[in-house]
């Protein structure tokens, strides 16, 4: 084992105003009812800024401001034009990389390297793809003339809140719609400085709109009639309350929610390489990842053998400081979240009590302040456990074994969720049959967690329907 010696990346970079307003019609604008909330780090628990909290007359307001950037700019220009827009904002996120990654880093909680790797120039590279295709709407074969829905309500979650916000605001700007999102209440500063750089690309007033606040907010964005498109990405808890409250209507919407990947290792594989994968798979952001690979099915004849790697590569990872470059997991985004996992952990220790299954996590010493869960395997799971059955969002991984690929894919298969997979076998025509036979919207073949703003992205049954990504991220936003 090596010491590291602190490598942090410094908060000079970023000026974090101390209060926010909500961005409306291309300004910054105080709520009307002057109600805010406080909005912390989650590694060391200091309150970062005041953000305002929107209610049903700001939700209105800020409606009202994208429909008439909607009808009077954005939908009369022409996709080259837009494209121009979109082009110019992708710029300046890579020109203003670190202070994005380090602010994101601040307010989530994630480790600086995967914002400053990952989450940033994953932002970018979506606003680069999208402009690409606002002029070529007529040849993505959605007919000779499609038009624009409207108005776009968006909600996102706190486990990625830059990029997030890329994937559903670019494609709806390419297509000729106008937004008004909304960000999570724990993250929302990427958001809001994201509407700082819409200012800098001036970007028509109103085309982008940005609502800080929690459950009432959202709920006002999605319920709005004067809203065309939903856009959601969260908890299936929600996505059901808003598939209920868009029942009826004429508004589109895609909704993705919530995954229990399945990551199947085969005996053929390449142990330490699908070691790696399975590390990414379910560490990576403290597995607050919609499609962590929270199931590991390993084939009989290696488990013992894998795992023994497993907890040996565990055992280097560094849970601390998200601003230090050699942190591997940083803090957990809430103390809410933290209690969640708490829980289900304690309840699958209580399932193993007595079995040949255990609970095990390497020695790591966690930080006295701020909200921090240390990588966890349980082994010896069935799926009758809960920890098998339930999203546990979170560094928390279960094992599983199988003996044949059939009853791998029958384990994999049987979740009430559909996001997304993983196949390790040195096989090809192995990989294919297995990734036919699963239901999931995604399937990595010897890796995982590789995004493409490209390649659509998306699930079947409880983990939401509609896809972001690609050309297919476009006809959610297409009449």
């Amino acid at each position: 084992m090596f010491d590291y010696a602190p490598a942090p990346e410094s908060r000079a970079v970023v000026d974090i105003r101390s209060s926010y307003g909500l961005f409306i019609g291309g300004e910054f604008v105080d709520p009307a009812q002057g109600r805010s909330f406080k909005t912390i780090s989650p590694a060391t628990e200091e309150v970062l800024a005041e953000v305002a909290e929107a209610s049903e007359a700001d939700v209105d307001r800020a409606v009202a401001a994208a429909r008439r950037a909607y009808t009077r700019v954005w939908s009369k220009m022409s996709g080259r034009e837009r494209g121009k827009y979109l082009f110019r904002i992708a710029r300046i996120l890579q020109e203003r990389s670190r202070e994005l990654a380090v602010l994101e880093s601040i307010d989530n909680g994630k480790p600086i390297r995967e914002s400053r790797d990952v989450d940033v120039p994953l932002a970018a590279a979506h606003f680069f793809y999208y402009a690409g295709w606002a002029d070529k709407l007529g040849h993505a074969g959605f007919g000779d003339d499609p038009q624009p829905l409207g108005v776009a309500g968006q909600v996102i979650p706190w486990n990625f809140p830059l990029m997030m916000l890329a994937w559903k605001i670019a494609p709806a700007l390419a297509t000729g719609n106008t937004v008004v999102l909304k960000p999570a209440e724990t993250t929302p500063l990427t958001a809001l400085l994201f509407a700082e750089i819409c200012q800098q690309a001036d970007l028509p007033p109103g085309v982008v709109n940005i609502v800080t606040g929690a459950g009432d907010t959202g709920r006002a964005v999605v319920a709005h009639p004067d809203v065309d498109k939903v856009a959601f990405t969260g908890s299936t808890e929600v996505g059901r309350s808003i598939a209920k409250t868009v029942a009826g209507t004429e508004k589109r919407v895609t909704l993705e929610l919530g995954g229990k990947a399945a990551n199947i290792v085969f005996d053929d594989a390449p142990v330490d390489q699908a070691v790696e994968g399975i590390v990414n798979g379910i560490f990576f952001n403290q597995g607050h990842v919609c499609c962590a690979g929270s199931r590991l099915l390993v084939q009989e004849s290696i488990a013992e053998e894998l795992l023994e790697r497993l907890k040996r590569r565990m055992a280097t990872l560094r849970v601390g400081d998200p601003l230090d470059k050699n942190t591997d997991v940083g803090a957990i985004n809430s103390a809410e979240q933290l209690a969640k996992i708490r829980e289900l952990a304690d309840v699958g220790e209580t399932e193993l009590a007595g079995g040949p299954g255990e609970r095990w996590s390497p020695p790591c010493d966690l930080p006295g302040t701020g909200f921090w869960f240390p990588p966890t395997v349980f082994t010896g799971v069935t799926q009758a456990h809960r920890i098998a059955r339930e999203e546990i969002f979170g560094p928390v991984l279960s094992v599983l074994t199988f003996r044949t690929p059939a009853e791998a894919v029958e384990k994999a298969n049987n979740s009430p969720f559909g996001l997304s997979a993983g196949i390790w076998t040195d096989k090809g025509s192995r990989i294919l049959w297995v990734a036919n036979q699963l239901r999931a919207g995604v399937v990595w073949a010897n890796t995982f967690n590789k995004f493409d703003p490209t390649s659509p992205f998306g699930g079947y049954k409880e983990s939401g329907y509609g896809r972001e990504g690609g050309r297919h991220g476009l006809e959610g936003y297409i009449r």
